[in-house]
This record gives structure tokens, sequence and C-alpha cells, in this order.
């Protein structure tokens, strides 16, 4: 490695784990401990009862304490990474980061545990020993045979899981990625030759997987260092590679490599030489493993074979193979349904969850993290990414009805459909809170038209929705623009009936619809020259035109641009019939439940009246959620503390809402503090109405609640959905520029929603 380059990465990386506090790795309480009370409970007496609790059923341990989430990550050092044998307390960094990716990726809880025990026999003593502390074990950089003897022992004496990652893990990645380029290349398992470097643990386990795929073992070549493994061969041979001997007079790496199919590497820099490739079979599929250098590099393999398939363990070339698309996930599924085991069911469950993923259209969060890569099933996109969302809601459910149909979970879960749901509510914080909305959405067909067909958000948006809902979309847009970013984005080819495009440019309706716009606005200085022109150039309004004339049901527009230039459009063309504007209402998701927020974006300085009705259109949409509305009114006085203007508007419409007697829970005017502190709020009006935390705060001005609502999303971590344009019939809402794809979605569910379910 160039020494330049190393030294400019040593340190940052240096940095990263000494900065801001020492490791990667600390311990945070779940229960308060903030008086006598929570003390008691906590420990002596109140612990007492749970202990006596798993002492009557051992089976409670994961009721009432954190073993059913808790992943014990041992090493002893012996093969850490390219490092070697670098000892048990030089490895503890790597343990961690192990630790951190499954907290990360499936929220599990990992302690990770170093041994200074090189004997596998007594290591495998000590990792039995601890199964009363965790659910499960991953054991980690142990080297071969040595692993070999630890997870057989563990294995056959532990009643919990235990997963020796490098080889399962490896494995089941390879075994992914060699499912779907053997699909590319035409080819079945069964035919194939396959040549391997490497006969450590990673290498015999992916061969042994392969095996289970369909490959036969008598087209299986294994070489190590010492070259083939063939039947008579006395130096470092093991039971394990003695499974793949050969009877044969070949001997090296290049005398067996001619014809193979697939080579797989999991040995050291520069094993596979050029030549080799141009004897392989045509188009070969070639996995060179090694890190940081893998057996061959993807340029010099395209030089003598452009056809193949290529993937390598670096993150800076097409098809990283990389465990963490398997084991925080694989641990998930197996944790949740209290598997005994991770027995080939479930690997193999794993294996068809990771390489059909990587089959369906990419998440618009990957292509987010992945900003720039084309993301497309294909020769370069084997596998999926390991930051797609859709995994832990894939592997885990996968890997769960597996071990349910296999006998070895001990708490099956009933409902898979739900678990599934659920883990992609762990990871989309919309996807519960959303649920119902999408369910009423999903009894009607509605067309929702987008006023920026040709933003990659949109376009991604709209893709889901053809895969996901019943809704159809409807793109404004240049055709020819739509389709090359269509193409770029790696989405699927759609036929025109999924979706309609309104060329502004050229679409037969043009004169109908700067007619109408016209007919609508000749009486506010609008010409038929400017109404020709603004149906050319302004997307907004022709989308509300369409929305007008009952050619779309709904629109969203905003991904650009100021939300109150796009009101104004929506207005003039849609604000007829008793419809108009009456406010914004943010739903932001946050860690302890969601809050909305209004008005954010419609009226500056609202009247009473104004905020009567942004108060009343806020609970009907709350309800929309399936949630029961609390509505405190905001402002700087309390309970008529100070006489200032916005608590004089606020006591004002606290009266008219008296008047009308809606049917919700609604108090004012308070600070923000009382209204989501009830011991607070009790202590300023003991006989208030409100009982608990408000889970809607309408505020004085615009100002103001456009700032709590991003000081929530960008300090709190909150997740918008919204703004939804309140008061308009569920015919237009104006999104705002920071708007993701699943945010598109999310809207184009709520203006997909009939009327009639929301008031």
């Amino acid at each position: 490695m160039d020494e330049s380059r190393h030294d400019q990465g040593r340190h940052p990386a240096l940095d990263y784990h000494e900065f801001p506090k020492p490791g990667k790795l600390e311990i945070r309480a779940t229960k308060p401990l903030a008086n006598g009370r929570d003390l008691s409970r906590a420990y002596s007496p109140g612990v007492a009862e749970a202990c006596l609790e798993i002492k009557a059923d051992p089976s409670t341990a994961s009721r009432y304490t954190a073993r059913g989430n808790l992943v014990a990550v041992v090493s002893n050092g012996t093969a850490v990474l390219g490092l070697g044998n670098i000892g048990a307390l030089a490895s503890k960094p790597v343990m961690e980061g192990k630790a951190v990716l499954f907290k990360k990726f499936a929220n599990i809880d990992a302690f990770d545990i170093e041994v200074n025990q090189s004997d596998p026999e007594k290591l495998a003593e000590i990792v039995c020993a601890l199964e009363p502390s965790f659910g499960a074990i991953n054991l980690e950089d142990i080297k071969a045979p040595d692993c070999f003897i630890v997870e057989k022992i563990c294995r056959e004496r532990m009643n919990i899981p235990v997963f020796h990652d490098d080889q399962h893990g490896t494995a089941i990645v390879v075994g992914a990625a060699a499912t779907n380029a053997l699909k590319i290349a035409g080819k079945k398992f069964e035919d194939v030759k396959i040549v391997s470097t490497g006969g450590g643990a990673a290498g015999i386990a992916c061969l042994n997987m392969l095996l289970k795929l369909g490959v036969k073992r008598e087209n299986v070549w294994l070489c190590d260092i010492d070259g083939l493994v063939y039947e008579g061969r006395n130096g470092d041979m093991n039971p394990h590679k003695a499974a793949y001997a050969q009877k044969t007079e070949l001997r090296t790496l290049d005398d067996v490599i001619g014809g193979a199919d697939l080579f797989l590497g999991l040995s050291g820099p520069g094993v596979l030489k050029p030549e080799m490739v141009a004897k392989m079979a045509k188009d070969p599929i070639i996995f060179a493993l090694a890190n940081p250098t893998p057996e061959i590099l993807p340029d010099e393999v395209r030089k003598v074979a452009p056809g193949a398939i290529v993937a390598t363990g670096r993150s800076d070339f097409p098809n990283q193979v990389n465990n963490v698309l398997c084991f925080p996930f694989i641990f998930r599924g197996a944790l949740d349904c209290g598997a005994t085991v991770i027995n080939d069911e479930m690997q193999i469950a794993c294996i068809e969850g990771i390489a059909a993923l990587a089959r369906t259209t990419t998440s618009a969060e990957t292509a987010a993290a992945y900003s720039g890569e084309k993301l497309t099933f294909g020769p370069d996109y084997l596998i999926p990414k390991p930051f797609d969302p859709r995994l832990i809601g894939v592997v885990a459910s996968a890997v769960a009805r597996a071990a349910t149909e296999t006998g070895v979970a001990t708490r099956p879960i009933e409902d898979l459909d739900a678990y599934r749901r659920q883990l992609e509510g762990s990871v989309f914080k919309s996807a519960m809170i959303m649920r119902p909305v999408f369910e009423a959405a999903a009894t009607v067909t509605r067309r929702i038209v987008f006023a920026e067909g040709e933003d990659e958000r949109v376009l991604r948006a709209a893709n889901a929705m053809i895969e996901e809902t019943t809704d159809r979309p409807i793109l404004i847009g240049r055709p020819e623009v739509i389709a090359a970013r269509w193409d770029r984005a790696g989405l699927p080819p759609r036929p025109e009936s999924d979706f309609e495009i309104v060329n502004p440019q050229s679409d037969a309706r043009y004169r109908d619809y700067w007619s109408t716009y016209h007919e609508l606005m000749a009486r506010q200085g609008v010409t038929p020259d400017l109404a020709r022109a603004i149906m050319r150039t302004n997307t907004t309004a022709i989308a509300a035109i369409m929305v007008h004339r009952g050619e779309a049901d709904s629109l969203i527009c905003g991904t650009f641009g100021q939300y109150l230039w796009h009101l104004k459009y929506v207005r003039e063309v849609l604000a007829r019939g008793g419809l108009h504007p009456i406010g914004a209402l943010s739903l932001m998701i946050l860690e302890d439940g969601p809050m909305f927020i209004a008005d954010c974006q419609v009226h500056h300085e609202p009247t009473p009246e104004q905020i009567t009705e942004a108060v009343l259109g806020a609970a009907r949409h709350v309800r929309r959620f399936g949630l029961v509305p609390k509505v405190a009114l905001c402002s700087h006085s309390q309970f008529g503390s100070l006489d200032t203007d916005s608590g004089r508007r606020m006591r004002a419409a606290l009266d008219m809402l008296d008047q009308r007697e809606p049917d919700f829970v609604y108090e004012g005017e308070m600070n923000v503090d009382s209204a989501l502190d009830p011991e607070l709020r009790r202590r300023q009006l003991p006989q208030s109405r409100l009982e608990g935390m408000a889970n809607v705060l309408v505020f004085a001005n615009s100002d103001t609640a456009s700032g709590v609502r991003n000081i929530l999303k960008m300090k709190a971590g909150g997740l918008e959905v919204g703004p939804i344009l309140m008061g308009m019939g569920n015919k237009a809402h104006i999104v705002t520029p920071s708007i993701t794809t699943r945010g598109l979605l999310n809207m184009s569910a709520l203006a997909g929603t009939p009327v009639t379910y929301y008031g």
C-alpha cells in the first residue's frame, strides 16, 4: 500500500475511535431511574419478582431481561481481518465494530467478548458457559481449523443459535451472489465447474453451501497455498479440506482452471492471473474476495473476458460481497422467533431473500446512499447494497419462517406478514403510522398528477405507487427527459398503461387547458396570451387545471420553489365550491410518538377564525392516521397570563371552538412545554380539560410553527409527513423541496384517500 495513502487514512481512523470518547460502544438504561420508586423496582426489592418468574419459567427471561435481544460477539483474535493472529486485546476494535453493525442494521444489542484462549476446546467451554447471558452467539475471527471445533462443540451443547460469521455469513452472501450470477449467465448450479482458492473457514463454508444449492461435489476443485487439494496429499491437510480432494494427476491452479464457470477466491492478492481467466468458460463468473487486494482486479479480468461477471470484497468495485448483508438480519429473525439453532434451511432462506431483493427495483433510500451508481439488477448488481433498508424485512422474516417450518422456533411467529411490516416500520419510520392511510387509499384507484414529473424523487415515487398501490401516477414533463432519468435511476421499464405523461411542450389538450385557465382567470387580469404562456411553462397550473377538469383526482407539487408561489395557482384554480386553504399540517414522527404541527405555511398571522379552522382541520386529519386528536393552542401567553396579540387571537379561537362544541379535546392558550408536560400543566391550570401530552400543536403564526417543525426535524431526528394542505378537499398538496421519495409516496397515499375517509 502507498505509504502516503496509508498515513492519510490512519489518523482519521484513529481519531474516529478515540473522539469524542474512546471506543464505539456505551451502555444506556432503558428504564427510568429518577426516584426511590424506580430504584426499588430496578433493584431490591422489586428485582426479586423478575428473578422468581425466570426461576419458575426460564423462557420468561426474554420478557423480563434484555437476553432475547442480546448477542455475544466472541473472538480470541487468532485470525483478524487480514491482520492474522494479533491477539484478543488487539481484536477489540473489530469486535466493537461488529456490535455497532448489529445495532445499526438490526437494532440488536451486542457485547464484544475477547478471550485470551488459543485452545479451541477450552475456548468452546468458555463460550458455552455464557449461555445464561445471551440470546445468541456470534463467533468471529477464530483461525481455521480451530473455528470448526469451537462451533461444533458450542452448537452441540448450547440451546441458542451459534453462528460463525466468517464461515456462514460469507457463505450466505456468496450463495446469493452466485444464485443471481448464474441466473444472468443462464446456467444452473448442478452444471457448473467451480475452482476455488483458499482452504480456510470461509472458503470451506462457501463450498459446503454451494453443494447445498445444487453444485456437484465432483465439479469442485479446491486449491490452497500448496496447490490443488488431491487424494493422497499429506501436507497442510485437515478433514474439511480432504472432503474436496480430487482423484487426479493435476496439481496447480493453472492446471485445473480450464473450462471453469466460476472462480471463487478467498485467498490472497494476485493469485488468479489474466492468462488463467482466458482459459475459463466463456463469460466466466469470478468472485475475487481477498481483502484488501483481490485475487485479480476487475479491470484485468475484463481485458481478457469482457463479458465476465465479477465480484470482490471491496466497496470501490461493483458487487461487494459483504457479510453485513446477512448476519444482522439472520440473527434478528432467529432471536425474534426464539430459534435454538441457525440451521441450513434458515441460511438458504437468507440466501433466497437477499438474491430476490437484488432483482427488485432499488429503493430510493439505497439510491440516495449510493448516489451516482446505477443500481439495476445485472452483471454489476448481483446483490443488494448494505444500506438497503428493505433487507431487515425480507431476510429476517424469511429466516423466522424457515425456523418455524423446521421446528426450531420456540416462539413461532404466527402472523409473518405482520412481523415483516413491523420490521419495515422499524426502518421506515413512517410505515406504521401511515398504514391506515395506505389501507384507506387501497379501497379506490385515484389519479395523482405530479407537477414536477422530471424530478428523480418523483419518478421513484411513481414507480413505488405502481408497485405498492392501486393509484395511477400522471407525470408532467418532457417525455424524453423522463425516459432518460427513469433509465438512469435504474427503474424497471413500464408500459404506457402504467402511467400517463403530460408534455407541456406538446399536448393535444393544450388549447383546452389554456382556454379553461383563461375562463377562470379572465376577470383577474389574465389575457389569452398570458394563459397560453402559463400553460406552456407552469406545471403547477397545468396540474391544477387537470384536477379542475376531472382528468386527475389530486395534484402534488412543490419539490422545488417556494410554497406560497405554488399555493397561488392551486388557490386560483381549485379554491371553489366552498374549498379554500385553511392551513398546512405537518406530521413529525419522533422517537416517543407522532406530533402534528400547524399552520406551517398558509397563513402568516392567522385570524381567530383561521386558527379555529386550522384546529378543526387538524383534528380531522389526525383521525386519518387512526389517532385521537389532543390539540394545544400554543402561545407565549399561558392561560391569559399576557395581553399579547398571539394570546388574544388564541383566546378568541378558543371561544369559537367552545361555541362549536367539537368532539375532540383542545386547550389553550399555553406554552409548548405545558402542552407536552401534564405535570407542569396541572400546576398551571389544575382544571385543564387536556389529559396527557398534546399531539397537535397549533401556533399563532407560521414563523413559529415552521421553526418548531424544523427544529424537530434537524435536532430531534423527526421524520416529516407533509405538509398536508387542509381545506382543499384532498385535491392538492404542496410539499417542500427537502422531501424524500418516501415522503412523496406517503403524500400520494394521503392524496389517494377518498374525502369520505376524513370528513
